[in-house]
């Protein structure tokens, strides 16, 4: 009888209390300790155990759990005398940046206000001590959900100072979900102010203080150092691609197949490893998401259970509204075709639609991409990556991401498709007018566009949604040989009963065709004469 799966518990004393399903990460703690390092930021995909993990640390560091050793007794981390004597010893600051996510600046400046109002309630008892002067207490007083921001950036720093004194030693600073708010200030348009703000809150926090023992930051990105780390020169980044805590995040194909085994499905192994493995930290292959073998495991059913807890704003942003390379990239990696790029981990994101390669830099930390090989460039003195989609369930996402962007109630898309495998010339016309119309301004950065782009950035976008409306039936190609508005694109059908079909897609020039009728002719005569 395998053990109670409890979904989205991020709780680890609820976990070890209720005697849940739990795979053992606590060498996290003894690997962290032992690495000795001032600041750490730890970067992994969302879902992937960043905040249990975290938990976790606050239980077992945290002085509000001191005499707590039942929660750790049976796993890896209590199996020595050292690690027993440093449970429950030092005053701890756990917060987590995970539900700012305001529409603009003042609503997520706002939200982080609260959450450092809120620890300061929970620390109240701090003003008892008595060390604490008449101004100290002042200033604690100050930090309200309508503080000033000079006293919010200062916050952390104070609070670490009132808790070392109270407790005669440093603390202990876990910051879950950092980048967050910057994601959504990215998307919302309001990303030089937040930076600005958090910069100096993180200055303040991290760097110049004395009351601080160590720190670790979690979050799916490692925001560039220029935006604000700037000030930090004592943080060790920790990125997908680093050795350090390779297998502490995430589940590894042994813990998966023994998950199995233990919940009586061994028969399961090889649809589990299809659908959600994939990922690779460091140089560990084969590592899992724990989100989606724990609904799995729950569920018992293959479905896109990671892909689907999440809106994907910031992804489907950039794929939407990128260029035409972004879009002629991810018709090959739908079609299983890798990439072969540099890659950049330090994520700028003003720039993330103005560097090459900055996307696909930010699709493989956030988990979308994988590392099929890297290679060591002598000439060039860099590495090079072939990036392919994670695995089935990233595809799925992709595709659905896709076909959203032409189900709205205005665009005819799929009436579009239906009138061509009739052959319906008029009612293509017509259909491919009003889809045209309603989804121009959607392909549409609308921050660097040019008029020249336009159409060719909506003609591939039209066609990454043909591939995946059709699949199954057709397979697609395209020669993509111009980059002044043809498109041509070839649907080969795997029946032989069904007709194969050549769309040429053309810009219409005035100062060589008088009429649309005459680019009509002549995209015809394209066709003919490439055969």
């Amino acid at each position: 009888m395998g053990k109670t799966i409890s979904i989205g518990a991020q709780s680890f004393e609820f976990i070890r209390n209720n005697d849940c399903f739990f795979v053992d990460k606590t060498g996290f703690i003894k690997e962290w300790w032992e690495n000795a390092d001032a600041v750490t930021l730890i970067t992994r995909p969302r879902r992937f155990g960043k905040t249990l993990n975290l938990d976790m640390l606050n239980c077992f560091f945290s002085n509000k759990y001191e005499g707590r050793g039942d929660l750790f007794k049976g796993l890896s981390i209590w199996e020595e005398e050292k690690y027993r004597k440093l449970q429950g010893s030092y005053p701890v600051i756990f917060l987590s940046f995970a539900n700012i996510k305001g529409a603009t600046f003042e609503a997520a400046k706002q939200g982080i206000k609260h959450v450092l109002a809120k620890l300061y309630e929970t620390h109240g008892y701090v003003k008892k001590g008595k060390d604490m002067g008449e101004r100290e207490q002042k200033f604690f007083d100050s930090v309200t959900f309508d503080m000033s921001d000079d006293v919010a950036e200062l916050s952390l720093q104070y609070l670490s100072d009132y808790l070392s004194r109270y407790y005669g030693q440093k603390v202990l600073i876990f910051l879950d979900e950092y980048d967050t708010p910057l994601q959504e200030a990215y998307v919302s348009g309001y990303w030089k102010e937040l930076v600005q703000f958090i910069r100096c809150m993180f200055n303040a926090a991290f760097k110049t203080n004395p009351y601080m023992e160590r720190a670790i930051m979690t979050g799916i990105t490692r925001v560039s150092r220029e935006s604000i780390f700037s000030d930090l020169n004592n943080l060790t980044v920790v990125t997908t691609t680093s050795e350090k805590y390779c297998t502490q995040f995430g589940f590894t194909e042994e813990e998966v197949f023994g998950a199995l085994e233990l919940m009586e499905m061994p028969e399961r192994k090889e649809d589990v490893k299809q659908w959600y493995d994939g990922f690779t930290f460091g140089s560990q292959h084969d590592v899992y998401n724990p989100w989606s073998i724990i609904n799995f495991l729950e569920e018992k059913e293959l479905r896109p259970y990671w892909t689907n807890n999440s809106s994907n704003k910031l992804v489907n942003l950039l794929i939407r509204q990128g260029n035409v390379q972004t879009k002629t990239i991810m018709e090959d990696l739908l079609k299983g075709v890798a990439l072969e790029t540099e890659i950049d981990e330090e994520i700028v994101f003003d720039q993330l639609q103005k560097k090459h390669g900055a996307i696909w830099s930010m699709l493989l930390a956030s988990g979308y991409l994988k590392v099929a090989e890297r290679k060591f460039s002598r000439e060039t003195r860099r590495f090079t990556y072939r990036l392919k989609l994670t695995n089935w369930e990233v595809e799925l996402m992709f595709e659905d991401m896709i076909r959203d962007w032409f189900s709205g109630e205005d665009v005819p898309y799929n009436d579009f498709i239906k009138a061509l495998l009739l052959g319906d010339v008029k009612a293509m016309n017509r259909y491919m007018n009003e889809v045209a119309l309603e989804t121009f301004s959607y392909f549409d950065t609308g921050r660097r566009s040019s008029s020249k782009s336009e159409p060719e950035r909506f003609y591939h976008g039209f066609v990454l949604g043909l591939m995946v409306e059709l699949a199954g039936r057709y397979r697609l190609t395209s020669n993509r040989e111009s980059g002044f508005g043809r498109y041509d694109v070839m649907l080969v059908p795997c029946k032989k009963e069904d007709l194969a079909y050549v769309l040429e897609f053309k810009v219409h020039d005035p100062e060589d065709e008088a009429t649309l009728e005459d680019t009509v002719q002549e995209a015809l005569k394209q066709i003919r004469e490439k055969q």
